[in-house]
């Protein structure tokens, strides 16, 4: 028996023609289509990139104790566990940052691994020459000459992309060349794991002509501009569309190498004892909803709905689509047990054995998030986001024995206040640091609970109020949590009972209590009253405007606002007028669906 990975970075399924996507020309997704089983109701777990990898590895979910980081000495790897028990197991990747400190422990749990040099800002070829590139870096970096001072990682890029000349040169092209020369070297032996994995489509957009050529109309000129940044869309429909252009161009040369795996496993009839997953670790932002990328905002379905695709030869099921509620949690223990292996007891994923042959169910709820920021969940109908209820998002602690950030050590500075935790149900016996995480770990904005009819509003553009679905909702993330054995902080943040069960009447009470909650009285004192919209909109344009204006001249200006149109009581329209007066006309739009967003009002 054998198993292939192929998994991607950012892949968006709403932009795939397997999910009723009809923008983008993608031949050998549809031809996968067609070789395996497509999952519809499948989701992440922790995000971004490297929670995701280890939920990967360990079968369990992580962003409730810890962001960013490598895996622990205490965390199962099912590639380790492959390799320990003569299964053979070999990685493939351009994905960068296994390459740096927040993920430096995780290639060295397979057999054998190579890498794929050059994606994004990876620290690869070396230069003190000011560089000049020939492409947009988007808001914060203009083009032109960028010396060496400039020590970003956009700059490397720029640096790499001078080595990327030919089709044969991009990181994904050596990976996927990597990874076939080891099906060949190795097709005629037997209890073997494979994982091809790219950073693509992650950003920056960056791909051979041939790929663009398909999106781009007779005589149109290069659209320069190929990495979005993390934030609220400020820009025209006509530049989001151009973007996605971009987006759809990497996603071509994803299909293309698809379909190199796919031929091969045609050519050496592999499906008759292969196992092939094709996965990714989350989705990606173009504009839906009004942001880019992904981030501390809530936590859509762009993001967190991912296409998964999965070939059993044990049931030679294919051409089928599963309605069950999956997890990247799953994926470990469904490697595990396809090579007879059991499943360690801290994995908390299921295999998807029973899916793939009859669609059986394996949960009815499944939650997903950012560390710090909303608790997600799911039971595949509705979907609600939980909000912080604490003003600062406090308390809030990561619980490692890696103490690395993603690109560098933790400092002395945050390490000295350290203090050792007992240990968790998980880390077999092993105590943690306890660290309290630093503000950039924060989100500043709040964006409100918002549940979400997803038959009625697939799009999630039409929050609904239904108290008891929302308890219902309430009280299985707390089941989840405590499953999940998530620190107390955890329960008071998002004021969620811990030992009890949350009612309506205690949820009203709690809304009821975020109507007063205070800001600082320099601006409270500004009118006789402040409704509670109001608060959550300033709050979001100030957030917004951090860096352009300070603050107290900020108040000034609202201060003025207020006494020369005679509000006395400011409503969330009031701030929005305001915000008018601060923010440029061409950004307007996106800071009031972001104010908008935050204060919960229509």
């Amino acid at each position: 028996m054998r198993a292939i990975m192929v998994m991607y970075d950012s892949l968006n399924r709403h932009y795939l023609p397997n999910y009723g996507c009809n923008l983008t020309k993608l031949p050998n997704f549809i031809r996968l289509g067609e070789k395996t089983v497509t999952f519809d109701n499948s989701y992440a777990a922790s995000l971004p990139c490297m929670p995701a990898r280890r939920e990967l590895h360990t079968g369990r979910i992580n962003f409730l104790h810890r962001g960013w980081s490598p895996l622990e000495p205490f965390d199962d790897s099912m590639p380790e566990i492959l390799k320990q028990n003569g299964i053979y197991s070999h990685l493939v990747s351009d994905h960068q940052h296994y390459w740096e400190d927040g993920g430096s422990t995780y290639h060295t749990r397979y057999q054998s691994w190579e890498i794929s040099r050059g994606q994004e800002g990876d620290a690869w070829k070396g230069s003190l020459e000011p560089v000049t590139p020939d492409f947009d870096f988007g808001p914060g970096m203009e083009s032109g000459s960028v010396p060496f001072s400039v020590t970003n990682w956009k700059r490397q890029d720029a640096v790499n992309r001078t080595y990327i000349k030919n089709k044969e040169d991009f990181p994904q092209a050596k990976t996927f060349r990597k990874g076939l020369e080891f099906i060949e070297k190795n097709k005629a032996y037997d209890n073997w794991y494979l994982q091809i994995e790219t950073f693509d489509p992650h950003e920056p957009f960056f791909t051979p002509e041939e790929y663009q050529d398909l999106y781009r109309k007779e005589g149109e000129e290069e659209f320069p501009y190929d990495w979005p940044p993390y934030y609220p869309v400020t820009e025209s429909e006509e530049f989001i569309e151009k973007v996605k252009k971009k987006y759809f161009a990497l996603l071509a040369m994803c299909d293309d190498y698809l379909g190199k795996v796919l031929d091969m496993m045609d050519q050496y009839d592999m499906w008759k004892d292969t196992l092939l997953i094709v996965n990714t670790d989350h989705g990606f932002l173009l504009g839906e909803h009004l942001w880019w990328s992904k981030g501390q905002m809530p936590v859509y379905n762009e993001l967190a709905y991912t296409p998964l695709f999965i070939w059993d030869p044990r049931t030679g099921i294919k051409k089928e689509r599963r309605s069950a509620l999956v997890q990247t949690i799953d994926l470990a223990p469904t490697i595990l047990d396809f090579f007879g292996l059991p499943v360690p007891k801290d994995m908390q994923g299921h295999t998807l054995a029973g899916v793939i042959k009859e669609d059986k169910k394996i949960r009815d709820y499944a939650v997903f998030g950012f560390f710090g920021s909303h608790i997600n969940i799911t039971d595949g109908r509705y979907l609600y986001m939980r909000a912080p209820v604490t003003v600062e998002n406090r308390p809030l602690y990561e619980y490692t024995l890696m103490p690395t950030l993603m690109r560098a050590r933790m400092a002395p500075a945050r390490l000295k206040d350290a203090v050792i935790r007992e240990p968790f149900a998980f880390t077999k016996d092993c105590p943690t640091l306890k660290l309290l995480s630093e503000d950039r770990d924060v989100p500043k904005i709040r964006y409100g609970n918002k549940l979400y009819d997803l038959e009625n509003d697939p799009g999630q553009m039409h929050p609904i109020d239904a108290p008891e679905k929302e308890t219902e909702l309430i009280n299985e993330i707390a089941k989840l949590m405590r499953e999940n054995d998530a620190p107390d902080e955890q329960y008071i943040r998002l004021g969620i009972p811990k030992d009890s069960s949350m009612t309506v009447e205690e949820l009203m009470i709690q809304r009821e209590a975020e109507k007063k909650i205070h800001f600082p009285e320099s601006i409270n004192s500004l009118a006789e009253k402040w409704e509670t919209g109001a608060v959550w909109c300033y709050r979001a344009l100030a957030n917004i405007l951090a860096g352009e204006i300070k603050e107290s001249i900020l108040e000034e200006r609202l201060s003025s606002f207020i006494i020369s149109n005679k509000i006395r009581t400011v409503s969330s329209r009031d701030i929005l007028a305001f915000m008018k007066t601060v923010v440029p006309e061409n950004n307007q739009a996106a800071a009031a669906y972001t104010m908008i967003l935050t204060a919960r009002v229509d």
